[in-house]
This record gives structure tokens, C-alpha cells and sequence, in this order.
């Protein structure tokens, strides 16, 4: 075993200085860790947001009409009961969850105001969708957007990773239950930011 002989003090500031070191490694990981999350877009209401539309992949309604305990609960935020189509009402619920204050629609187009609106038809307006915005589908049938659900992943191909309420596996806009999903960007119409971050 060796014995350092230095001075007491020296040993004590040199320990000081190491604490200090690590405190400000640490801190510094911090603050790169969050800016990093605002660089991406991940404010913690958007996260908020993305956590709780998250949370509810998998909810299924009961008889396959617009009914059930969760398909419920997301159209009675819109002042809705059960039988009315749901998407957008489940767009509505998450963003309630987290405080974000909306029109309380369960309407589709209304959530595309022109001072929401970030992209339209291909083309970034304000900046390119960030998980927890808005995405909205055309129906060309309808001559009006009617399905809505939440971009979860704006990726740089042509495909974007989506979560939804009243879809299916196959992307109906008249599903049973909440499903992630895969869709083409040409799908999209409008694209929304709600969360104002």
C-alpha cells in the first residue's frame, strides 16, 4: 500500500475540484439533453401529447359502431355521445389531456384554421410536421377532409408514421379502435400544429 504524504488541504481542494467537475459534466449532459429535445420539437407539452395519444394504442370499440368505453370517453370531449364517427374526437381528447386548449370539434376540417396550418399538399409552410401535430386526410367523395389523427414520425422518405382513432388495419377512415400506422406522405393534406411550441 502507498501512502500519499501530501498536504491535507491540497487533497481536501483537489476532491472539491472533482465534485465540481462531475456537477458540471452532469449539468451539461442536461442541457444538451434538452435542447436536443427543443431542437427536435419535443417540448414537454408535446411530449405530453405524444405520451398520451401513445398510451391509448390498442383501444377498440365494443360492437364495431362508434361505441364503447374509450370511444366514448373521446367523443364525449367533443360534447358527443357514442354512434358519431370518432377521429376526431380522439384528436381532441389527447390534446385536453395536456392542457392544450382546442375548439373541442369533432368535425375533421376544423382542425385545419389557416393559422394552424404548417403544411399543405406537400409543401412545408411554416416548418415540416412534428409529432403531436395534426395530419388530415382529403376524401375526394366528400370534397372535404374527413379523417384526422396525430403525425407521430415525419420521416425523410415518403411515408410517415401515424396514430389514429376510428381507423383499422387496412386505414379506413370508419374503423374499430386506435392503431399506429404507416401511411404515404401523398396521402396527406394538411397538417396542423396545435400545440403552439
Amino acid at each position: 500500500m502507498i501512502k500519499c504524504s501530501g498536504n491535507k488541504a491540497g487533497l481536501q481542494k483537489y476532491r472539491q475540484m472533482k465534485v465540481i467537475f462531475i456537477i458540471v459534466i452532469v449539468l451539461h449532459i442536461i442541457a444538451m439533453t434538452l435542447a436536443a429535445s427543443l431542437a427536435w420539437g419535443q417540448s414537454e407539452l408535446r411530449q405530453c401529447v405524444v405520451h398520451s395519444y401513445t398510451s391509448q394504442i390498442g383501444a377498440r370499440e365494443a360492437t364495431g359502431h362508434n361505441d364503447g368505453e374509450k370511444a366514448e370517453k373521446y367523443l364525449l370531449s367533443t360534447g358527443l355521445s357514442k354512434g358519431y364517427a370518432w377521429c376526431a374526437a380522439f384528436v381532441n381528447w389527447n390534446l385536453m389531456q395536456c392542457g392544450v386548449i382546442t375548439g373541442k370539434s369533432a368535425w375533421s376540417p376544423a382542425w385545419f384554421p389557416i393559422d394552424r396550418i404548417v403544411y399543405l399538399r406537400g409543401k412545408a409552410i411554416k416548418r415540416w410536421p412534428l409529432p403531436g401535430d395534426v395530419f388530415g386526410i382529403w376524401f375526394r367523395s366528400k370534397k372535404r377532409i374527413a379523417h384526422v389523427g396525430f403525425v407521430d414520425t415525419w420521416s425523410s422518405g415518403s411515408g410517415l408514421v401515424t396514430v389514429e382513432g376510428n381507423t383499422n388495419k387496412a386505414g379506413s377512415r370508419e374503423g374499430d379502435g386506435v392503431y399506429k400506422k404507416w401511411r404515404m406522405k401523398s396521402q396527406v393534406h394538411n397538417v396542423a400544429n396545435w400545440i403552439n411550441d
